[in-house]
């Protein structure tokens, strides 16, 4: 008798599980025609961890359980909630209709049993809003239950958000009156938040303080995210990108995180006050965007997990950095940590109710927005009250500064007075200092000159002495000409006078016979041929003598000032024939001179350049220790607009040390008495006055090479 009634009670339970309770509508029912019915204590639901369950499948199962809860909530998970509920309509209304009253959900399917199977109306974030019957956030159904008949449904409900389900049931009037109620709630919230956005960016503007930004990024971000939660993001924003709909729900709660870190950072300066503690705030951001990457990954359980306790922590730890710096005095800190407080009374109501201890109704579900609305207000009278801080800071500062003006002023005024007495004295002495001066100055122009008339007066004497050895050559050879060819015309007029005195009425051979014999005795073929050579002679020493005083017309043009065209070609012809008599005899002249154009300069200073090079390049090769051929190149290019000219030696050469002082003036290497140290100086002067350029090529005991570069037009 006990196992019959054991078996019996245990067959009656397992039916109990199968069988859901009717949700009977009657008639003249005013329950779901004057308000909605909130149906969570009539469902039944089941976990599908396997999320590929059909609905015949579900439909058989046993194990399905009864709600105990008005509002059905799952938390985060990835597996399918399936719920079913039976709806007998006894009413005269034919437009029942059933709302899920939470808009972040992936995928929703309301399946109503039919004779033929099940017929499937399919909703969610997954597709697109036009595709939904009515246009609202939440999710609406008309359940097809006519007067007198009964429905059968089963809801298939998946989501990678919190899956709380406040489920309604009620007339289509109903349900849409309700919408009404919550759009004028929201909107209320939403023009409160876009308000203080639109008030703190005009200030931002006015006073350009980056914490206004900073606000403005974080009211923004806080707008979108709360609008998202309540759906209305997907139904204005994006309603065509499900993607946009399904990730926001991961992007914009970081942002918050993110935006409210960063205005804490910068209005409570928290890495002045707190530089170490400061430093979490970097990787609580980090551990943010780890958590979107791994929604993106579709990693969305532990990523919307991860936002819930990183959200927390950041939380806690904003609070902590506000008490901690308000403690310190900072005055902006304690406007923070209210409205921070604030805040976070509304989201613990917010996570109560999502949690079932607390009951789901307007006041819990709008507590955490209007909460964040409150928050936003205060933190903006934070910043108003800062901008007042910094206007006091800048008042007390204008006060200082005009105190410490004018004790500067007095100061001055004191101190203007030893200034100009010093000042006086200073001026004497250096009125003093100056008398000094320019008779030092006087003193080394005076020197200056005398050392520069000095290298001239050297160059004059050695261009003297080559004048004198070069006209004194063919001097002499003309002087020596002249005796022998004044005998030979001696020797000629003989000739002459003896047929001149010729006596026509004698017989003429004896006297022609004696002339021939006087002819034969001076050589007379000899004598023509030595007066030939003779006059030669002359010739070529007249010519060399000519030669010497063209050159030194075209290299005496040294007190010339005004620039002319001029072939350089020819001055270095010029200078080479004035200092020939300075070669050595075992040195050999290499001219290699370009057709090149003429060059506007002043002829008789580079003249004077080509002397002082070529006479140095003559002294280094008489220089060198070992005698033997050396070999002086002198060398002319065009190049561009520009005319250079190599001279070249294979003398001692210098090393690096003198190399680099060589244009210095008075610096020489020569031996007392052979240089005064300005040669170079005045040609390095000469080249630079002309717009041109020097480089010296040396190395030692394999010679050195100047090259002068000058340009065609120097102006």
């Amino acid at each position: 008798m006990s196992k019959k009634w054991l078996l019996i009670i245990f067959l009656s339970i397992n039916i109990s599980t199968v069988l859901c309770a009717d949700i009977v509508i009657k008639k003249n029912d005013n329950k779901v025609t004057d308000a909605r019915l909130n149906i969570g204590t009539e469902l039944y639901y089941y976990k599908d961890k396997t999320n590929i369950l059909k609905v015949d499948e579900v439909a058989t199962r046993t194990d399905f359980v009864k709600s105990e809860k008005s509002v059905l909530n799952f938390g985060v998970h990835d597996y399918s909630i399936w719920i079913k509920f039976s709806v007998k309509n006894d009413s005269d209304n034919a437009d029942l209709t059933l709302q899920i009253e939470q808009p972040q959900l992936d995928e929703i399917a309301l399946y109503r049993k039919t004779n033929t199977g099940y017929e499937v109306t399919k909703a969610g974030e997954k597709l697109d809003f036009k595709e939904r019957a009515y246009n609202d956030p939440s999710y609406i159904f008309k359940l097809k239950v006519l007067p007198g008949t009964k429905g059968d449904y089963f809801l298939r409900i998946q989501s990678s958000d919190n899956m709380q389900l406040p489920i309604f049931l009620g007339t289509e009037k109903v349900i849409l009156e309700s919408a009404k109620s919550k759009y004028l709630i929201s909107g209320l919230y939403l023009g409160i938040m876009i308000s203080m956005l639109l008030y703190n960016l005009f200030i931002y503007f006015t006073v350009r303080d980056n914490n206004y930004l900073y606000y403005v990024v974080y009211l923004t971000v806080v707008i979108l995210t709360q609008a998202g939660l309540q759906g209305f993001t997907f139904q204005y924003l994006w309603p065509d990108s499900s993607t946009m709909a399904i990730y926001s729900s991961f992007i914009f709660p970081a942002l918050v995180g993110i935006t409210a870190l960063q205005f804490e950072r910068h209005f409570l300066r928290t890495k002045e006050w707190l530089p170490r503690t400061d430093k979490f705030a970097i990787i609580f951001i980090l551990l943010y965007v780890s958590a979107v990457i791994l929604a993106f990954f579709s990693k969305f359980t532990i990523a919307l997990n991860m936002i819930d306790i990183i959200a927390s922590a950041t939380s806690l730890y904003m609070l902590y950095m506000a008490i901690k710096i308000s403690i310190k005095g900072y005055r902006p800190a304690t406007f923070f940590l209210v409205s921070w407080s604030v805040f976070l009374v509304g989201v613990v109501v917010f996570i109560l109710k999502n949690f079932g201890i607390l009951p789901y109704n307007n006041f819990t579900n709008y507590t955490m927005p209007f909460g964040s609305a409150l928050e936003v207000t205060l933190l903006s009278f934070a910043l108003a009250d800062k901008i007042n801080i910094f206007k006091k800071e800048k008042e007390e500062s204008q006060a200082e500064a005009l105190r410490v003006s004018l004790e500067n002023e007095k100061l001055i005024l004191e101190q203007n007075v030893e200034l100009e007495r010093k000042v006086n004295e200073r001026t004497l002495e250096l009125q003093e200092s100056n008398s000094v001066l320019e008779v030092t100055l006087t003193d080394l122009k005076e020197a200056q000159s005398q050392l520069v008339d000095a290298e001239k007066m050297a160059g004059l004497g050695q261009l003297t002495a080559g004048i004198a050895h070069e006209i004194n050559n063919p001097i002499n050879f003309v002087t020596s000409n002249i005796k022998p060819l004044e005998l030979d015309i001696i020797d000629l007029n003989s000739v002459i006078d003896m047929y001149e005195k010729l006596d026509l009425n004698d017989d003429l051979r004896p006297q022609i016979s004696k002339i021939e014999s006087y002819k034969k005795q001076i050589d007379i073929e000899f004598v023509r041929e030595e007066i030939k050579s003779l006059l030669s002679g002359i010739g070529e020493g007249a010519k060399r003598t000519a030669e010497i005083i063209r050159s030194l017309k075209n290299f005496s043009r040294l007190d010339e000032n005004d620039t002319k065209p001029v072939d350089l070609n020819e001055g270095l012809e010029s200078t080479l024939v004035l200092v020939k008599s300075t070669f050595p005899d075992h040195m050999k002249l290499d001219k290699d001179f370009g057709n090149i154009p003429k060059v506007e300069c002043l002829p008789g200073k580079i003249n004077q350049v080509f002397m002082n090079l070529i006479t140095n390049a003559i002294h280094a090769i008489k220089s060198m220790p070992q005698a033997g051929e050396g070999t002086l190149s002198i060398k002319t290019w065009a190049e561009d607009n520009h005319v250079k000219i190599s001279i070249k030696d294979t003398g001692t050469g210098m090393p690096e040390e003198v190399k680099q002082r060589i244009f210095e003036p008075f610096f020489t290497t020569k031996d007392v008495g052979e240089g005064t140290g300005l040669g170079l100086s005045i040609v390095f002067r000469i080249i630079e006055n002309h717009h041109g350029n020097i480089d010296v090529i040396t190395k030692v005991n394999k010679g050195t090479e100047f090259i002068i570069t000058l340009p065609v037009n120097s102006q």
